[in-house]
């Protein structure tokens, strides 16, 4: 009888994704997103502070060595759309960066991890306030469960279930200094 996998010790971090299976996780969901794509040029990855910003600039590179031209990458800061702010408080507003309009283009919003999908619905709010994309998509690293709302990502790395208490942190080399995804317990 196989034994389930032990959890994180209490205020211990277990490695769901290393390095080497975060990078082959990206080509993956770059291949995925060019291939839904169609037609590159018409791309925008935006992503969704703060790690989410980081993840687009990321996928943009891998997009752009598999297609041979730079994809257009910025970010989208849905603070002040946001229905739960007394919940999870607030933390300094990113300004949005768009790097090209957003009308008539093909949109995927980025982000490390989709919890209540809370975040993503204040994204949208925000993403039409700077116009009309021709189609949105949602990109995440993981998706950890425990939906209020009837939002799922088109592309996701990697499906975790967790206890609300516990919490996933994407590290990206550039930003953290090493790579992977863990699971984080208090």
């Amino acid at each position: 009888m196989a034994r389930p996998h032990p959890g994180p010790a209490p205020g211990g971090r277990l490695e769901l994704l290393s390095a080497q299976d975060l990078g082959r996780t990206l080509d993956r969901l770059a291949s995925q997103v060019l291939e839904a794509a169609g037609d590159s040029s018409d791309l925008v990855l935006l992503g969704i502070p703060t790690r989410g910003v980081a993840l687009a600039r990321v996928l943009a590179e891998r997009l752009e060595a598999i297609c041979g031209h730079p994809i257009a990458h910025g970010s989208l800061d849905p603070t002040f759309h946001r229905d739960d702010l007394e919940r999870v408080g607030t933390r300094l507003v990113e300004a949005t960066q768009l790097p090209v309009p957003v009308d008539g283009r093909q949109v995927v919003l980025v982000d490390d991890v989709i919890f209540t999908g809370r975040t993503v619905r204040a994204a949208l709010e925000a993403l039409q306030a700077w116009g009309r994309p021709r189609r949105v998509r949602l990109l995440v690293m993981v998706d950890r469960g425990h939906r209020e709302l009837p939002i799922q990502p088109d592309f996701c790395g990697r499906v975790v279930p967790t206890a609300r208490h516990e919490t996933i942190q994407l590290c990206l080399q550039a930003v953290d200094g090493e790579e992977g995804v863990f699971l984080l317990r208090d």
